[in-house]
């Protein structure tokens, strides 16, 4: 038989050794940001399946492209300018030495995505672009250790039904191998039956997020109902962005590959995903060295990773908590 995975230490994707996760939001805001780097620059690819995507410098991390490796991740809310923040972290990594050396230049390489949450009741009245110093301060921030729920680019997100969030999960496989999952959950779609079971509740792991388990009752995944749509007048406030993490060295078409495996995971946990009204969109990214993995590795380690992004979602959900001002409840009233 074979060995059962198992949850990291700290089930979070900082279990894939080397890197590191920082938080930073603005209550008031009702926003912030999540950066994901690491002690050295890693091989990272992307795949978007969602209808309206918003992304910085995601171009560079196609299969075909030359680039070999970025230093950090970023994901935001703030819709568009929330895109500024990958220049806060650009401006951070500068500072620290870190970046692709050509010359006398050097170019921290920052890819990042983004959600809306632009409606969500925070005041977003500013003068001034407020996510170029959230990424900073997440940069300085990150840390193996780190908060999920309202926080970072989750603090401001919307399922259908009740508050989204920062959601992590990790698993060790068998081989010893680490694969961990990072998301900003905020989709149009519900993350729960109508009863409040999440539909992630197959592959939850020791209760972690509430233990109530699958929903008994059968004819689910009827039509979408959304307070979400309600309160914000039907408009296009969505989005689940993620990465996903592996110890096992990977080519960067694997990457790619391993990107789009786990987007399983958010269609696993998320009904609908992929809409129309969605930019759903997973990085993938190896801290590996050695020779890449197979075929039949890979296999493993993306559907290791859908797992994981299944269980980061609902853990986001899970873990988010009120704030003054909310237009929705939380899952744990």
């Amino acid at each position: 038989m074979a060995a059962a995975y198992r949850p990291g230490p700290r089930n979070l994707i900082t279990d894939v050794a080397g890197l590191k996760v920082g938080n930073a939001a603005d209550p008031g805001l009702k926003s912030g940001v999540t950066v994901l780097t690491g002690d050295a620059p890693f091989l990272a690819s992307v795949a978007v399946m969602g209808g309206a995507p918003g992304t910085r410098e995601t171009d560079l991390l196609a299969p075909d492209k030359s680039n070999a490796g970025v230093d950090a991740l970023v994901l935001s809310g703030g819709s568009a300018y929330g895109l500024d923040a990958c220049s806060g972290v650009t401006e951070g990594l500068r500072a620290a030495g870190r970046g692709l050396q050509l010359g006398a230049a050097l170019i921290p390489l920052v890819p990042g995505a983004i959600l809306f949450d632009l409606l969500n009741g925070g005041a977003k009245d500013w003068a001034e672009n407020p996510y170029r110093a959230l990424g900073r301060q997440a940069l300085e921030a990150a840390a193996p250790d780190f908060a999920l729920g309202t926080e970072g680019a989750g603090t401001g997100a919307l399922a259908a039904m009740q508050k989204g969030g920062l959601g992590s999960a990790s698993l060790v496989l068998g081989d010893g191998t680490t694969v961990g999952a990072l998301v900003a959950a905020n989709p149009v779609g519900s993350v729960t039956t109508p009863a409040g079971h999440f539909w992630a509740a197959p592959f939850e792991i020791g209760g972690e997020f509430g233990g109530l388990g699958p929903d008994p009752a059968s004819g689910l995944g009827g039509p979408l109902i959304s307070l979400k749509s309600k309160a914000l007048f039907g408009q296009r406030a969505n989005t689940t962005i993620a990465i996903v993490a592996t110890d096992r060295a990977l080519s960067k078409s694997q990457c790619h590959r391993l990107a789009i495996a786990a987007h399983d995971g958010i269609a696993r946990a998320v009904l609908p995903a992929h809409t129309t009204h969605d930019g759903d969109l997973v990085f993938a990214l190896t801290s590996g060295a050695g020779e890449p993995a197979s075929d039949i590795e890979l296999a493993e380690i993306g559907h290791a990773a859908a797992l994981c992004l299944s269980r980061a979602i609902a853990r986001a959900i899970y873990e988010a908590r009120p704030e003054p001002g909310d237009l929705l409840p939380c899952w744990r009233r």
